[in-house]
């Protein structure tokens, strides 16, 4: 059915080419890229928060009660437990 489509009828209104046969190969052509990952560095700050709740997790393991989740907060309960 594709091929007895008109090129250009299916395609978005910002396409520059206005040349495709369906909406769907005129926004694969557009090469969007939708995923957080890639558009807002989502991955970087999603890996240093869950570095920083793993830094958490080994003091609790250890015995260790610190006052928050943040890594300066854990690593001043880690100082204060070595030098007790």
């Amino acid at each position: 059915m594709a091929g007895k489509l008109k090129r250009g009828k299916r395609c978005s209104a910002s396409c520059a080419t206005q040349d495709h046969r369906t909406f769907g190969e005129c926004l694969r052509a557009k090469n969007l890229q939708l995923s957080p990952h890639v558009n807002d560095q989502y991955a970087t700050r999603q890996t240093a928060w869950d570095s920083e709740l793993d830094h958490y997790k080994k003091a609790v393991d250890n015995g260790l009660d610190p006052v928050s989740t943040k890594r300066k907060a854990v690593d001043a309960a880690i100082k204060e437990a070595d030098s007790a």
